[in-house]
């Protein structure tokens, strides 16, 4: 009897303990209900606040297919002022070759690599190449560049190897020069 009376008393206590998981557990539950916001008001407010938002979003994207005609004439405006691919790399490089002249610097290795971007009527064109000048007409090339009527994206300027003497366009030769390798990128409008 004595077995038996410890096993009964071991099958209580796990009873007890299983009974005691299950109130914690409903205990947990009810707080989380609680706390939750079930009230109409709340609810209400809940979901006004997430009608407003999703008006907000109707009238901007509203307001973004009204400008979808202004935005699309601006993109046909910028092809149709790029330059014709016909005369495009003869264009390219004396107006290149202009610009380094005017602002005291040499141009040399100017390499082109065209790709086409069918969907638009435009070719890419990469240009590398290796300018040398003393630092202030480097930057005025850059500036040219960048004030030129044709658009040239500036990608990525390196110092490049060579002499800290070299000739500027006048011929002349000038300390402390630096070579830059520049890559940049340009657009040719193709006929269509």
């Amino acid at each position: 009897m004595g077995e038996n009376f410890k096993l009964e008393k071991q099958v209580i206590l796990i009873v007890v303990g299983v009974l005691i998981l299950a109130d914690i557990g409903l205990a947990m539950y009810t707080y989380q209900l609680s706390s939750s916001p079930h009230a109409p008001q709340q609810v209400l407010a809940r979901e006004n606040l997430q009608l407003e938002l999703q008006r907000a979003d109707i009238k901007r994207a509203k307001s973004i297919r009204e400008r979808i005609p202004v935005i699309r004439k601006g993109f046909d405006q910028f092809e149709a002022s790029l330059i014709p691919a016909s005369r495009g790399y003869s264009s390219l490089a004396s107006e290149i070759g202009s610009i380094a002249a005017k602002a005291g610097v040499k141009v040399d290795d100017v390499h082109f690599r065209q790709k086409e971007v069918p969907t638009r009527g435009l070719s890419e064109v990469e240009i590398e190449s290796t300018v040398s000048g003393d630092y202030a007409n480097v930057v005025r090339f850059l500036n040219g560049l960048q004030r030129s009527q044709n658009v040239y994206a500036v990608e990525s300027l390196a110092l490049a190897p060579g002499d800290s003497s070299a000739q500027n366009t006048s011929g002349a030769n000038t300390t402390g020069a630096i070579r830059v390798n520049l890559h940049m990128r340009t657009y040719f409008r193709i006929a269509r």
